[in-house]
């Protein structure tokens, strides 16, 4: 191999079904989401979580943010190095903590894959393929959205349905 394309290429493939994007767009968009923007771009900035007495932080750069939970600081950390501007965060909270364990897991298995394949390259080759890698992810996140600010809720819920149906009955009843 000697063009960055084909490592990258190779990268993906050997990833599979736990490519970020792939997990990004399965297992986050697929389910009701919020949307969440971070509050300014952050370029290649150390990404550290905090627990503090006011709850869990997020530190991208010099910019901190508050997370209701670990497991959103932990999902948010990884957009964060991505240096995406917009993402999707699952609405059940339940989902949050699994998600952001793949989603961690493929971005560490991302970069050891890289470090293995370029091991015999430079630290120049080496450094530009990561560099390229993390641009591929943060476009194919940002190509497939953050979804809508706020979630769709159902309008009919069954005991909504239920109370219709007994008040139609009520008013055939009074028909009679």
């Amino acid at each position: 191999m000697t063009s960055a394309s084909e490592y990258l290429k190779l990268i993906e493939e050997e990833l599979g079904n736990s490519w970020l994007p792939h997990v990004y767009r399965e297992r986050v968009l697929k389910t009701r989401t919020r949307a969440y923007q971070f509050p300014a771009p952050a370029g290649n900035v150390a990404v550290q979580i905090y627990h503090t007495l006011l709850g869990i932080e997020l530190k991208a750069g010099r910019r901190r943010m508050l997370c209701p939970d670990l497991a959103t600081a932990r999902y948010l950390a990884v957009f964060a190095r991505l240096a995406c501007q917009n993402v999707a965060i699952p609405y059940d909270i339940t989902k949050i903590s699994l998600v952001a364990d793949e989603l961690e897991s493929s971005w560490h298995r991302m970069l050891l894959i890289s470090d293995r394949l370029t091991v015999s390259r430079g630290k120049a080759f080496q450094t530009r393929i990561r560099r390229q890698i993390i641009a591929k992810v943060r476009d194919e996140v940002n190509q497939a959205g953050a979804g809508p600010r706020v979630p769709e809720f159902k309008q009919h819920t069954k005991q909504r349905i239920e109370s219709q149906k007994l008040s139609k009955r009520a008013k055939d009843n009074l028909e009679v």
